[in-house]
């Protein structure tokens, strides 16, 4: 049944207007159905579209479904923040004081309050280790890069099935222009480190383009794999700020830190848009 729904649309990993990720988030998610949150997704054309409904799990409080426009995913970084602080501004009643537990498809994903921003923790990866000969033949050539400029090639995958590729540094990654035909069936990050000294010790950039978003301004899942990888190591250290988005115009910034408890994932949610939808 049609219906007018509370909606809200954040920027993720900015607290600069229009810098960051843009994420649509239906805050009463209840109802409708796998094509109608698809079909909501391909509409919206942003690189994520959140629904918010009531939870499974007795440890969570809320439960999210997280589609793009070319299908559903089960976990993703910035709509997990994105959708915390939409379910926390409209009145979302949290559990625990200064967190938030988010169910998706992964399981439970632990969001805290890390100042002014929100974080989450790392989840495990679900695949690591070196990419095989195949698949690293189809990164370089969908990179358009020399075999010798690629340091590393490994997966870093958290749930959507991402695998990084290491560049000798943030100017390798900016100046790419890869292959999106070549590219099919990869979702393919790629990092190289900023000079020392610098706001941000790396530079990060994401291509998905069998999901129809050939680049994402800010991806949180990559970043929160692709920390597990360079702190385990020793390419980074227990605090870094990477940044993403500058070959399309935004700002995006990640801040990692690893505790005893785990490795967070933070960014600012600067909300944007807020109302309703009829769905």
């Amino acid at each position: 049944m049609t219906q007018l729904r509370r909606f809200a649309q954040v920027d993720v990993f900015t607290a600069q207007p229009l810098k960051g990720n843009a994420l649509a988030v239906v805050i009463d998610g209840g109802g409708l159905s796998d094509d109608e949150m698809a079909a909501f997704a391909r509409w919206t054309n942003l690189s994520e579209t959140t629904f918010l409904l009531p939870p499974t799990d007795p440890a969570a409080d809320y439960r999210v479904r997280i589609f793009t426009p070319g299908g559903e995913l089960p976990f993703a970084g910035h709509p997990t923040l994105g959708s915390a602080h939409a379910f926390l501004a409209s009145g979302g009643d949290a559990k625990k004081p200064g967190e938030v537990v988010q169910q998706c498809a992964i399981g439970l994903v632990r969001v805290k309050r890390d100042g002014t921003r929100l974080a989450f923790a790392a989840p495990p990866l679900k695949r690591s280790g070196p990419v095989g000969a195949a698949e690293r033949e189809q990164a370089i050539a969908s990179l358009r890069i020399a075999p010798e400029a690629l340091l590393d090639l490994v997966w870093v995958d958290n749930g959507p099935g991402w695998m990084v590729a290491r560049l000798v540094d943030a100017a390798s990654v900016l100046a790419l222009q890869p292959d999106f035909i070549a590219m099919q069936g990869l979702k393919l990050g790629v990092v190289g480190a900023h000079p020392a000294g610098g706001e941000c010790q790396f530079e990060v950039r994401a291509f998905v383009p069998d999901l129809g978003i050939p680049e994402d301004p800010v991806t949180g899942s990559l970043n929160a794999g692709l920390a597990l990888w360079l702190q385990q190591a020793g390419l980074a250290g227990d605090r870094y700020v990477a940044a993403q988005g500058a070959a399309l115009g935004r700002a995006g910034r990640v801040h990692v830190q690893r505790d005893a408890e785990a490795t967070w994932i933070g960014g600012d949610v600067t909300p944007l848009i807020h109302g309703q939808v009829r769905l």
